[in-house]
């Protein structure tokens, strides 16, 4: 899988450190250094003709790679299988974490990616370092995205992976979101609806680019979320929650093939909150339909 990089940690390391641990790393490739062969910053220091110094940086970079392991006193050794490796890994990198968390998503969202895949699997397709791969999957099991399976590797959570499961989806949440706006608990909290309409606008200004596919990702799960807060009922509020998670990767690689959607959800957000604001919760709820029913057909 080839993907466009930015910068990591490897940017930071000095052209002399970069070189030196490639070029332990092409060793360790060809079997000069075998796996569990003991690597001193001395002996690679002499060899190189180098001081210490660049050989330790070299010898961390290998380690956050996985080419060598450090253990306790006694500095570092050739890990098991630090010769299946890729060298382009120890190029400096250009992707961020935010870039390679979306890839991820929307690599799901087209079916690139297995529901299961272990840390081997998303080294191999993702030349990115490994330190940054390590967040990336902190990140997604954070929002709970992906979880741990029992043994090795991971699996990612339940979502919409079918268009019945998508159309089911849509239509359980065009009858639960309007019913929440039609509870008689239902009470809006003006700073929040204000700072929501605001957020909703600036958006509106400054729609362009990849960056603003995760603004409006997330500003989205956040309106939808805070009106059924605003309903008091707290079955409506954990259902809208539990859609919005099965949802994320399949809208998530939507919106980034159809970027004209962002500005008409948007739009048609706002004629909610205009419906609020005047006081007429049932308009709102008649919108809400609407809007789910459009965003459906989208």
């Amino acid at each position: 899988m080839v993907m466009a990089r930015t910068k990591d940690s490897t940017s930071s390391r000095s052209p002399l450190q970069i070189d030196l641990a490639q070029r332990i790393a092409r060793l360790i490739k060809d079997g000069t250094f075998a796996p569990g062969q003991h690597l001193t910053e001395k002996g690679l220091a002499e060899q190189y003709d180098v001081s210490r110094t660049p050989v330790r940086a070299a010898l961390t970079m290998l380690e956050e790679e996985g080419f060598v392991e450090s253990r306790a006193n006694s500095g570092f050794w050739v890990a098991k299988g630090g010769h299946r490796l890729r060298l382009e890994r120890l190029a400096p990198s250009s992707i961020t974490e935010d870039e390679l968390f979306r890839l991820l998503i929307t690599d799901r969202g087209r079916g690139k990616l297995r529901s299961t895949f272990t840390d081997a699997d998303l080294q191999a397709g993702y030349p990115a370092p490994k330190s940054m791969l390590t967040r990336v999957m902190l990140r997604l099991t954070r929002e709970g995205l992906i979880e741990r399976r029992k043994g090795h590797g991971w699996s990612f959570t339940e979502s919409l992976d079918t268009k019945e499961a998508h159309d089911e989806s849509y239509r359980f949440r065009a009858i639960v979101e309007s019913a929440g706006l039609r509870e008689p608990t239902f009470k809006i909290d003006v700073d929040e609806l204000r700072k929501c309409r605001a957020a909703q606008e600036r958006f509106l200004a400054h729609a362009t680019g990849a960056k603003a596919l995760a603004e409006f990702f997330e500003m989205n799960l956040e309106f939808h979320e805070m009106l059924a807060r605003f309903s008091g009922n707290r079955f409506i509020v954990r259902a809208v929650a539990q859609q919005n998670q099965l949802r994320r990767f399949l809208e998530y690689t939507y919106f980034e093939d159809h970027p004209i959607s962002l500005v008409d959800s948007t739009k048609e957000h706002l004629q909610i909150i205009d419906a609020l604001e005047q006081g007429d919760s049932e308009w709102a709820a008649a919108l809400m339909q609407r809007h789910l029913g459009a965003a459906s057909r989208r």
